[in-house]
């Protein structure tokens, strides 16, 4: 019971210095079971009573938006002891008692680390993302520790040294120098060489506990209905014309929601199933961040045009997310035709007369095109130009199009 006394009697940390000492002291150990790569989710997550799920997505998270989680996760393989080693890796390689790593990965683990904090913090698409998701993870698991620090204490493997007095017999042995025949009861020398006992009988193995069923949390369930009515209405509010309600920002509101949840969750053993929304919301988010979609505003949905003048033909056809579908078949020929389509997200089809002469200009930043027959498909590629007469040569509606969209796809094709 002492052990358990001292365990819950501990004080907090006091000041920051102290604080830092008790960690350093008390710091997380690596275990063998749970661990995905080293640990060290696990380790923290063990440490302070917390879901290691939730630590796993911290560490993501700061590694997709500056790379400073990467850095300090092998920063931590490299500082955290395993669960039954007697020093971290890099004290191990100093020389200090033991480690299960071998120095050869220490040094290894060492190398990598010292370049992947170089591009961490070298800034680049998401300059500034490094410095920040360090701050926040270093800020956190100092709040942790002043926190939860006087809970689950881990204890260092006891290290038995061997002793250098060696047991003698030779002081103590009895003389040998009666003869082994001699029996002070008078009885014949095999009278004593009796048979040996029955063994023990074998005890049944003991019965395995039945597992115990867990509670399902209403966490999960709560956070997603939740996290769905905030897009459901910032995607109402976008299309309404309010312009803040970009799809940066919806997909940014949504991971708001999962991310308290997650947090909630871990502490009330539930809400494990919204990393499997949270993962995907945010690679959209970093996409949707790299491609400049809010640069094109218009609202969400489809647009559908048949114009059948030039004069119903609009200058300019724009949307922020969604298709947008332009069919120029029924045009005359009494005047030229100029139209930009602006497309944020999704696809842009123009459909032109089979005799049309077509100036074209497409550029699609992610994603693919197709004008005419001329093809692009990728990345920050370059326009697409070009000027198609059709199979009949010069003659025919006079079309003009410039057709720029973020993501998706392009194509502009005959009747």
């Amino acid at each position: 019971m002492s052990g358990a006394n001292a365990a819950s009697s501990s004080p907090g940390p006091g000041g920051f210095e102290e604080t830092l000492k008790d960690f350093w002291a008390s710091r997380p150990r690596r275990p063998i079971h749970g661990r995905k790569v080293a640990g060290v989710a696990a380790g923290i997550g063990n440490r302070y009573g917390i879901d290691p799920v939730l630590v796993r997505v911290a560490f993501v998270t700061a590694t997709i938006f500056g790379g400073a989680g990467v850095s300090l996760y092998l920063l931590s393989w490299l500082l955290f002891p395993g669960e039954y080693d007697e020093v971290s890796p890099i004290e191990a390689l100093a020389g200090h008692h033991r480690s299960s790593m071998s120095k050869g990965f220490t040094i290894a683990l060492i190398v990598l680390f010292f370049p992947l904090t170089s591009w961490a913090f070298a800034g680049g698409w998401f300059s500034g993302g490094g410095v920040i998701g360090l701050a926040m993870l270093v800020t956190a698991l100092y709040l942790l520790h002043r926190s939860r620090g006087q809970f689950n204490r881990p204890v260092a493997p006891v290290v038995e040294k061997a002793t250098g007095a060696a047991f003698s017999m030779s002081s103590s042995a009895p003389s040998a120098e009666r003869s082994s025949s001699w029996d002070p009861l008078g009885a014949a020398p095999l009278g004593w060489d009796l048979p040996d006992p029955a063994p023990a009988p074998t005890p049944p193995p003991p019965r395995k506990p039945a597992p115990s069923r867990r509670r399902n949390s209403a966490v999960g369930l709560a956070t997603f209905a939740v996290a769905l009515v905030v897009a459901g209405v910032g995607a109402a509010l976008g299309s309404s014309g309010v312009t803040w309600f970009s799809v940066q920002h919806i997909i940014g509101l949504a991971l708001g929601v999962l991310g308290v949840g997650m947090v909630t969750g871990a502490f009330l053993n539930g809400g494990r199933g919204l990393i499997g929304w949270a993962i995907p919301l945010s690679i959209a988010g970093l996409v949707t961040t790299a491609v400049p979609i809010s640069d094109y505003t218009g609202g969400y949905g489809n647009i559908t045009a048949v114009p059948h003048t030039a004069a119903e033909v609009q200058r300019v056809y724009q949307h922020t997310a969604g298709d947008i579908d332009l069919d120029l078949t029924r045009l005359d020929a009494t005047a030229p035709v100029t139209t930009d389509v602006r497309n944020g997200a999704g696809n842009t089809t123009v459909v032109v007369p089979a005799n049309a002469d077509v100036r074209y200009s497409c550029q699609v930043q992610a994603g693919n095109v197709d004008c005419l027959g001329n093809q692009s498909d990728g990345v920050g590629r370059a326009a697409v130009t070009g000027t198609d007469l059709g199979p009949d040569g010069v003659g025919g509606p006079q079309i003009t199009l410039n057709i720029r969209q973020a993501a998706g796809s392009v194509e502009v094709r005959r009747d």
